[in-house]
């Protein structure tokens, strides 16, 4: 508590340096930087589509005909972004001396592209710029995969797989990296969800009213927290700048599997200063068909609705955002079982976020962003036949945060700030394993950037305590409060090797402290398999990693290689005792010495102007060096090859995606087959001057191939979906 008491005094201190008088005028220039957009091969204008300058973070709206100019630019090379909601955005290079440069946009349909990502520095680059291996996807993406659940949205990304307890409750998995090692945020702060925790818990995240999910690999833990050695996964919503009239967009989707069906919807409103907005969506599936039967009780449903206002005069911003996530899912019954228990999860967050800031401020500290939010989330699990409520979870998380933006001096651009965390858990029933516990946490971090002609190089810092003061456990007694405190580290470089080609590398030095079920956890858990006994006297995990690649962007190729290995110390992970209680099989959570070790590569290479050819491979080993025992749900050898058909407004995508059979197996898990599934999917684009219909399609396992996902807890009687085809239309109007 005694941390807690000085945040004030840190908060008041930050926010008075950055006005003081360390300042410097702001660069000058007399160059010029113009264009017009177009939408498709109509070559329509866009009106209110947003161009942004990143190193200047400088935006201009185009108007009624599509035209944009920025006046008054320092001489020098800037990465420019075009953005239209629910449209792949743009990123040109401009080279701007004293005098005027012209860079006309085209948005269009393609799978081959230069993204933008905030997530990985906390502002935003070009993919291009960033040290850090990060992966972007879009609105349109996302609607075509199944956005039943975040895993299921993001599974067969690049080093990212899915682990399920059903379609409701996928949730992502990088770099074999699974629970409370990946963390799962939106907008910046977390979620306050319980999908770390168990098997059978989903995240409170809808992404068919995301505008792009980002996921940022390797120990992300800078800025986020220490609970990121896996990565972070940021689903961002948009309405961060003001924008003049209304625009807004319409989706919905119907699949032949599951009966899946479902909608979403969202709308701005804008003026110079103001801007609101409110966004809608919903979607239901019933129970999927699988090539050898239909796996009951394996439905979903969702609704979700979030609205609120900004105002954003030229040096400050304010906003309120208001967010509603509930589900309802069920979890599939093994047909195998006499007497099967059929159970369902009712899942529902209340989340109030408040945020502002000031920038362009002319002293030392250019910018700083202030954010507080509450999530209020319950969940019961509940019998289906009865309607009695076995277990109930309460978890209220309070988060604040403070990011200031150095001004650029030279070569040296950098940001840091503090973070802190209450947490509020509870439990009751027949689940409850862990007592009544609160958290508290508290972070300062900071990441400073050196960039150099064809060098740029990156190093940071966190320090974060944690703490734990469980009540009286009716089972254990008096559990003792425990105390964490420990520092991450990184260092990164980036080299321009030749046009367009560079090479990365990273180095991290990562904290993670135990994870509060770990800690107090005694009961069943089927969640997890298994009957799991905490251990309150675990110590923190220390891991060294070191990652890197090899990236080449041009007209005709698109290229990247990573290599990764980790070596985490006193990781905690479940140790099966040998014994069966209730069924389940007894471990207690143990630690030891770990090593992760990968690797992943892309290539898009164009056959013709029209015609992509795109290939993926990833793989990890993972395992506890003292036995060489490997580590439990750990992703096999996987690839992919497809090609991308381009023509006027029409896409194609048809792919192959190929799984090795994966044998390297904990002690309590069986071994899985290799497969390879066929994928046709595709869009179009019909472009008007005030209006973007979006048509799409999945024809997903198109040979209905029977096939188990190895991370799946309950793959044994519930493999992967069948055949099916899955349509979404989209209207963007403007």
């Amino acid at each position: 508590m005694k941390l807690l008491q000085k945040i004030p005094t840190s908060f008041i201190f930050i926010s008075l340096i950055s006005f003081s008088a360390f300042g410097q005028a702001a660069a000058t220039g007399t160059g010029t930087l113009r264009g017009t957009v177009t939408l498709g091969d109509s070559g329509k204008p866009i009106h209110n589509a947003i161009i942004t300058i990143l190193q200047l973070k400088r935006s201009v709206d185009t108007d009624n005909n599509g035209n944009y100019e920025f006046k008054n630019l320092p001489p020098g090379k800037y990465d420019v972004v075009a953005h239209l909601d629910r449209v792949p955005d743009i990123v040109r290079t401009a080279d701007v001396a004293n005098g005027e440069a012209t860079i006309d946009f085209k948005f269009e349909l393609t799978g081959v592209r230069e993204e933008v990502t905030v997530t990985a520095t906390g502002t935003e680059q070009a993919l291009s710029s960033s040290i850090q291996s990060v992966d972007v996807l879009g609105s349109i993406e996302l609607a075509k995969k199944s956005p039943v659940s975040l895993g299921e949205a993001l599974d067969g990304e690049l080093g990212i797989a899915k682990r399920s307890f059903g379609p409701g409750t996928a949730r992502p998995v990088i770099r074999g990296f699974d629970g409370d090692r990946v963390l799962v945020l939106q907008d910046g702060n977390r979620v306050g969800g319980l999908g770390f925790e168990s098997g059978d818990h989903a995240e409170p995240v809808d992404v068919l009213t995301a505008e792009r999910v980002e996921v940022v690999k390797g120990p992300a833990t800078l800025l986020y927290g220490s609970n990121a050695i896996g990565g972070v996964v940021n689903t961002i919503s948009g309405h961060d700048s003001p924008h003049k009239g209304l625009n807004g967009y319409l989706t919905g989707l119907g699949s032949t599997n599951s009966n899946h069906g479902g909608g979403s919807g969202g709308i701005e409103y804008g003026t110079t200063r103001w801007l609101t907005w409110a966004n809608f969506g919903g979607q239901r599936s019933s129970d999927y068909d699988t090539p050898i039967g239909r796996v009951e009780n394996s439905f979903s449903r969702e609704v979700s609705t979030a609205a609120g206002f900004g105002f954003y005069p030229k040096k400050a911003f304010f906003s309120f955002n208001y967010n509603l996530n509930k589900r309802r899912y069920g979890i599939p019954v093994d047909p195998n079982e006499a007497d099967p228990e059929i159970v369902e999860l009712n899942p529902r967050r209340h989340s109030i976020e408040l945020r502002g800031g000031f920038r362009e401020t002319g002293t030392f500290i250019d910018a700083g962003t202030f954010s507080v939010q509450y999530n209020n989330y319950r969940h019961a699990e509940i019998n289906s036949i009865t309607g009695e409520i076995g277990t109930g979870f309460r978890n209220n998380t309070f988060l604040y945060q403070g990011m200031f933006d150095q001004r650029k001096t030279g070569r040296l651009s950098g940001r840091f700030g503090f973070w802190g965390m209450h947490r509020d858990f509870s439990a009751s029933g027949e689940e409850a394993l862990a007592p009544p516990t609160k958290q508290n946490a508290f972070a300062l971090f900071g990441l400073e950037t050196f960039d150099f002609e064809r060098v740029s190089l990156q190093l940071g810092g966190r320090l974060e305590n944690n703490r734990y003061n469980p009540e009286p456990s009716a089972v254990r007694g008096v559990l003792p409060d425990r105390s964490f405190t420990g520092f991450s580290g990184a260092a990164g470089i980036r080299v321009a090797t030749w046009n367009g080609g560079s090479f990365v590398a990273n180095y991290s030095h990562s904290y993670r402290a135990p994870a509060l079920e770990e800690l107090y956890n005694l009961g069943p858990h089927p969640g997890n398999l298994a009957f799991e006994i905490g251990n309150p006297d675990l110590k923190r995990e220390l891991g060294n990693g070191f990652d890197f690649g090899i990236r080449h962007r041009s007209k005709r190729v698109r290229f990247e290689a990573n290599g990764f290995y980790y070596h985490i110390k006193d990781f905690i992970f479940l140790a099966p005792t040998g014994d069966v209680e209730d069924g389940l099989t007894v471990a207690e959570y143990d630690q030891g010495t770990t090593r992760y070790a990968g690797t992943e590569a892309r290539l898009d290479a164009a056959l013709h102007p029209a015609v992509w050819l795109n290939l993926g491979l990833d793989y990890v080993n993972a395992e506890l060096t003292s036995s060489d025992t490997p580590l439990p749900r750990i992703p096999p050898l996987r690839g992919r090859v497809g090609l991308e058909f381009r023509y006027r407004g029409l896409l194609l995508n048809p792919e192959v995606v190929m799984a090795n059979h994966q044998d390297r197996i904990f002690l309590t898990e069986t071994p899985t087959a290799g497969y390879a599934v066929f994928n046709l999917s595709g869009s179009y684009l019909f472009a008007q001057q005030h209006a973007a219909h979006i048509i799409s399609f999945n024809f997903f396992n198109v040979g209905d191939t029977l096939y188990r996902n190895h991370l799946s807890f309950i793959k044994e009687f519930a493999p992967e979906m069948g055949r099916g085809l899955r349509v979404t239309y989209t209207l963007r109007f403007l």
